[in-house]
């Protein structure tokens, strides 16, 4: 009988660690488009190796329908909330909320020092905790990230498209 390696990891030098979950899930033949063109972006964004971003994982959720994501750990938010809101991250969401491309997009976000937050655009089926926890428009408070998670201090750049840009007053 061998007996089984059991580890853990000393998180203390990353207070302010940030994991996230993001997936495309294809919701019309037209999404494989979308998808597929989103890959090597997204590729070459992790090769440039942004400011913060300690780790970057690709996964496959199903095959049928497709449905792939990544897992991201940030050093902190801001840094997270810094490369959203840049290129070419930015022009990908922009491009998005003008038309989904046949595709759904969520994010789920965790925080060391606590607070979760979750987004889901255009998802024909529920994941996550869309299948426990009651829905709601993402206005108001719960527009942006940083107001999901209840996180103090100014946004730290412009937002890809404001509630304005995607809703009029």
């Amino acid at each position: 009988m061998t007996r089984v390696d059991r580890r853990t990891v000393d998180l203390s030098s990353y207070p302010d660690l940030i994991v996230i979950y993001l997936g495309m899930r294809v919701n019309a033949w037209t999404g494989l488009k979308t998808l597929f063109g989103l890959g090597p972006q997204i590729a070459q964004s992790v090769q440039a190796k942004p400011d913060g971003l300690l780790l970057h994982e690709d996964l496959l959720f199903s095959l049928l329908p497709p449905h792939v994501g990544m897992r991201q750990y940030w050093r902190d938010f801001e840094s997270l909330e810094r490369w959203s809101r840049s290129e070419p991250h930015r022009q990908w969401w922009q491009e998005f909320l003008r038309d989904s491309g046949g595709t759904g997009f969520w994010h789920e976000t965790y925080a060391m020092r606590g607070g979760m937050e979750a987004i889901y655009d255009d998802m024909a089926a529920p994941i996550g905790m869309m299948k426990f926890a009651p829905l709601e428009k993402a206005r108001g408070s719960s527009f942006s990230s940083r107001k999901r998670m209840q996180r103090e201090g100014a946004e730290t750049s412009l937002a890809p498209a404001s509630e304005e840009d995607l809703y009029g007053k």
